[in-house]
């Protein structure tokens, strides 16, 4: 059996191309299988293999799920935490190349009976870890991540009832000092609204096909995960 699989960010980049046929024997085709054929194949890739998961039909899939030819497969390592659509005040969630308003993302949770809005802006700075950062770069499993990102705004009307939530990512290069991110919540009550945020922008970081590669003055490097195992199928 063949299948199709996308590759992104890192993995793009370590087995230099954005899409993989991978031959399997017989027996179950599954996530797990389709990883072992690509580690026999691509042994220096192997732990960034291993820390991927697969993506089915632009859901994260455990790795015993099976697998078919007719199937969108995506291997997707470790996210950050696409081509990008026109502005469209009537969509809470947007990834464009565009630069992103605040007041924009702000005005799609307006509502009168609302007493609280909240706008988390994430910008790229000039120095991490003191290594200086000349651009970040964004890439975006696009389909994917407004799913997650429609995802993450279903969890918090389940947790919080009545909050809105809209989020803008922007992908592509983002100097210094420009916004990457926009979150706006906006809730009945201030309290809820500080939480929800905060778990906005979490949960976007934890199951959103987004990647940042950091470019510095001598390198470069994509950033993953950064405060412990990742695991997007968690809850």
């Amino acid at each position: 059996m063949q299948l199709t699989v996308r590759l992104f960010a890192g993995l793009s980049d370590k087995l230099g191309t954005s899409e993989i046929t991978v031959t399997l024997d017989a027996g179950p085709a599954t996530g797990a299988a389709l990883k072992e054929r690509l580690i026999a194949s691509q042994p220096d890739a192997a732990a960034l293999i291993r820390s991927s998961f697969i993506a089915k039909n632009q859901a994260y899939a455990q790795d015993d799920e099976p697998l078919a030819p007719s199937d969108e497969i995506a291997l997707i390592p470790p996210v950050s935490g696409g081509q990008g659509s026109a502005a469209d005040s009537t969509v809470l969630h947007r990834i464009t190349t565009e630069p992103l308003s605040v007041d924009e993302v702000c005005a799609k949770v307006a509502d009168d009976d609302h007493g609280a809005t909240i706008a988390f802006v994430g910008t790229t700075r000039r120095t991490t870890f003191g290594q200086r950062t000349v651009l970040l770069e964004y890439e975006a499993y696009v389909p994917m991540a407004l799913k997650t990102l429609e995802q993450i705004s279903e969890e918090i009307g389940a947790r919080w009832p009545g909050a809105r939530c809209a989020i803008s990512h922007r992908i592509g290069a983002v100097p210094v000092g420009e916004t990457s991110v926009v979150i706006a919540v906006s809730t009945p009550h201030r309290a809820d609204c500080y939480e929800a945020s905060r778990y906005a922008i979490e949960r976007l970081k934890q199951i959103v096909p987004i990647w940042k590669k950091e470019i510095w003055e001598d390198g470069s490097e994509w950033k993953g995960a950064q405060t412990g195992p990742w695991n997007p199928l968690g809850s």
